[in-house]
């Protein structure tokens, strides 16, 4: 069993400050911090899995440390969960504002209208109803390691802004790595966790952290919200704070923050987007836009995982039934076990979102005669549709790539959709239309010399991911043409466009 560190050299105190570090120790730092970083390419994801599975078994301590932590600026009611924070005043450029500061240790304790005001038109994943599922299903809980911490701001009782901000014992589920950094603190004598999380547990999609509410003071309320984030992490001793699939305006602000140094770090997912000037009217047109050779490879496909016998089904989780969403369960633990990964949503979750949830569920679904032999949960608000889970119990040529791709690629352009984001990883996207997007995350580090190294080594980083989006877009599967000017482009222009000017933006913002 992994136990938890003891205090080293390099333990925060409760303070804020850490213990001193000479020079030459910071320099070993900073070559862990590189080095690590190298390894970690190498790294068997699934060997790292079996060392540390069972996740629960490891974390049975956090409930009682979790219970212990505790400050004279910070204090928690046992009974509603509720945790005070001293009043923050603040003077904006428009009035005097005072903003009170609430943390909770769960959603429950906040209203759901009243949380789902302050959330984006079109991010499904941070609504009450999708956080509460992973509370209520136990998939986030103290035995999981992973436990909410959520910001509040209020303006005389009335709710102005939040954060979904989570304490964590290890990185699982964050999709923006960083098992290098926590493996360089160990080596350097660090404690890395806990350590704070701002985004939705288990889920890599774009999305606001810093939520507040329409007509409000923007500047104000964030200030007072990143004070609130502060007191949380010195409360709880954490290493650090990190705001992962943040927007770039976020990331942007927290960067230029210069109490609390967030490092900015990019990173990259392929996301598909509509035509904004003229939106496609259906699948074929979409096609159009592709060279000749990589159209062929698709209607190859789309045939193949047709030629099975399989009968295809898109559907909204209201319109499933109880077979369907076992079925959908069933798939998703399939796949995890099949790739000796963890199973992060517990059977219960899918329980909850059919019933609390079901209206922003989209399923799309393979079957043999009356049975259900692979399918997809996606989810869509707005005018986005994201790819979550994928699972099947036979393998079908070609089939993944109908159910996960194609057919909803074909519901984003039915319903006028700008934004079709398929999740984490997977380069084979690209020559189905998903083109390379630059996704942010922002990161403080308390220890100082941690900082400076990690803060060099994401610098570095991003030039690398520019080159590998400016790559990745040199070879999509849209044709090039040549307007009336002379001047080539693309078909599908816009996304390629930003992706070129990736390759030459600044490093850090």
């Amino acid at each position: 069993m992994v136990q938890r560190p003891a205090a080293s050299a390099g333990f925060i105190r409760p303070g804020g400050e850490p213990e001193s570090c000479s020079l030459a120790e910071a320099g070993v730092i900073a070559i862990q911090v590189r080095s690590a970083a190298i390894s970690a390419r190498k790294i068997d994801p699934i060997a790292i899995t079996r060392a540390l599975v069972p996740l629960r078994s490891l974390v049975a301590w956090w409930g009682r440390e979790a219970s212990r932590a505790t400050l004279p600026r910070l204090h928690r009611d046992c009974q509603s969960g509720t945790l005070g924070l001293a009043t923050e005043r603040t003077c904006s450029s428009r009035k005097a504002v005072t903003i009170d500061i609430e943390i909770l240790s769960s959603t429950a304790l906040v209203p759901a209208h009243e949380w789902d005001s302050i959330v984006s038109d079109d991010d499904p994943f941070l609504e009450h109803a999708f956080l509460a599922a992973l509370e209520d299903s136990q998939s986030v809980s103290a035995d999981a390691g992973c436990v909410p911490r959520l910001v509040l701001a209020r303006d005389c009782g009335r709710l102005v802004g939040a954060v979904p901000l989570y304490l964590k014992i290890h990185s699982y589920g964050e999709f923006i790595f960083d098992w290098a950094w926590a493996d360089a603190a160990e080596r350097a004598g660090i404690e890395y966790y806990p350590k704070l999380v701002a985004a939705v547990p288990f889920t890599p999609a774009t999305g606001r952290r810093l939520l507040v509410a329409p007509s409000e003071d923007v500047a104000a309320i964030t200030a007072a919200l990143l004070r609130g984030v502060r007191a949380i992490a010195d409360t709880e001793r954490a290493s650090s704070v990190h705001f992962l699939f943040c927007t770039d305006q976020e990331c942007q602000i927290l960067a230029s923050d210069r109490s609390t140094r967030y490092a900015p770090r990019l990173s990259m997912q392929f996301h598909w987007e509509n035509r904004p000037d003229k939106p496609f009217e259906n699948f074929d047109e979409y096609l159009t836009t592709f060279r000749s050779r990589n159209r062929k490879q698709v209607h190859k496909e789309r045939a193949a995982a047709a030629s099975h016998g399989l009968t295809f089904r898109t559907a909204t989780g209201d319109e499933l039934d109880a077979e369907d969403w076992a079925s959908l369960q069933r798939f998703y633990a399939t796949n995890v076990a099949r790739h000796r990964g963890i199973e992060y949503l517990q059977p219960a979750f899918f329980e909850i979102i059919r019933e609390k949830l079901g209206h922003r569920v989209v399923a799309t679904l393979a079957y043999r005669g009356k049975k259900a032999v692979a399918g997809t949960i996606n989810f869509e608000k707005g005018r986005h549709l994201y790819g979550r889970y994928w699972g099947c119990l036979e393998e079908y040529e070609m089939l993944h790539f109908e159910l996960c791709y194609y057919r909803l690629i074909e519901r984003a352009i039915e319903r006028r959709y700008t934004r079709f984001e398929a999740g984490a990883q997977g380069e084979h996207k690209l020559k189905r239309g998903l083109l390379p997007t630059l996704t942010h995350s922002a990161h403080w580090i308390r220890h100082p010399r941690l900082a400076d190294a990690i803060g060099e080594f994401v610098i570095a980083e991003a030039a690398e991911v520019k080159q590998r989006v400016a790559l990745y877009a040199a070879h999509s599967p849209f044709k090039v043409e040549v307007n009336e000017a002379g001047e080539s482009g693309r078909a599908q222009d816009v996304p390629i466009e930003m992706a070129q000017k990736c390759a030459t933006c600044p490093s850090r913002s």
